[in-house]
């Protein structure tokens, strides 16, 4: 499989090295399994991790980060202990317990100690309220994480893998998103089917842009491939349908929208909630630019 590391560099060791947070006990067996495909890929290893949350107003704020791990934190390793049941042996993996006034920032601390390529959340999908796009834990560490992000919204519970969807748009996050297409139908004996949507009344120049993404996602596979230019009014709409037909979608985040939106794009947040299927969005580290530096800092006030 030559998927390789899908960006950056891999630890100070040479070992790639991903890391899953966990936290919902329905969330944690599928979230390592997608891990142990994409690090296997990478000739890498795991790191489960799961987080104690320790508010400032808490009785939990007399006592030290060790004590909470050690005599407070039973139903935290229970969910670790389960998720790390499911490692099939085929790459390195452990796990530890962390705590946090602030889970985001637990999480993010851990991922810049563990010196970390990727880490991979859990998304539930449900529709937000409030001016929060995935979650304010999941925001923050798209925002702010010093790694490459995965998302996983859980979708049922399926045999196997045969087929992975793998929409495609111009952006700078498709290589990560096609590595890990490529890693999950590699390591499931799948077809990742790369689709790209064109309105009907779309332009020559139109046409042969997406024909050159769809192009670029193959060249960057190393697996069997399908490829679709469909026609459609709406984007979001093509691609549930053809999620249908598909086991798992795999996105690159879209960099489209208003400032809180550019997050993931609002196409996969749709897609997300609409489909039953498994739904990852990945978003590659990249170095941010003045306009991205400055729209932290409001974000942020």
């Amino acid at each position: 499989m030559a998927t390789g590391a899908a960006s950056g560099d891999a630890t100070a060791n040479g070992t790639y090295r991903l890391v899953v947070a966990v936290g919902d006990p329905g969330y944690a067996a599928q979230l390592v399994r997608t891990a142990v495909d994409i690090a296997r890929a990478n000739d890498g290893e795991v790191m489960v991790i799961t987080a104690v949350h320790k508010p400032h107003d808490s009785p939990f704020s007399v006592f030290s980060d060790e004590r909470i791990r050690t005599e407070f934190a039973g139903d935290r390793r229970e969910i670790l202990d389960n998720a790390l049941a499911v490692a099939d042996g085929t790459v390195p993996v452990d796990g530890r317990v962390v705590v946090g006034t602030d889970v985001g920032r637990a999480i993010r601390s851990a991922v810049e100690e563990l010196d970390a390529d990727a880490l991979l959340v859990g998304w539930h999908g449900r529709p937000r309220r409030d001016e929060t796009v995935l979650g304010s834990t999941i925001d923050d560490l798209l925002r702010r994480a010093s790694c490459d992000v995965l998302v996983e919204r859980i979708g049922p519970t399926a045999d196997g893998v045969d087929r992975v969807l793998l929409p495609v748009a111009s952006g700078p996050h498709l290589p990560l998103a096609a590595a890990v297409a490529g890693a999950i139908a590699d390591a499931n004996d799948a077809t990742v089917v790369v689709l790209s949507v064109i309105a009907p009344d779309a332009t020559e120049a139109e046409r042969e842009a997406a024909r050159g993404h769809i192009e670029e996602a193959t060249d960057l596979l190393a697996v069997p491939t399908e490829t679709e230019l469909r026609e459609a009014s709406g984007v979001a709409d093509a691609i549930v349908e053809a999620a249908s037909e598909c086991d798992l979608v795999v996105f690159g985040a879209t960099r489209r929208g208003v400032v809180r939106r550019r997050l993931v794009g609002s196409v996969p947040q749709a897609v997300g909630r609409r489909s039953d299927r498994t739904v990852i969005v990945t978003r590659r580290r990249l170095d941010p630019s003045i306009l991205d530096r400055l729209a932290g800092r409001l974000w942020n006030r």
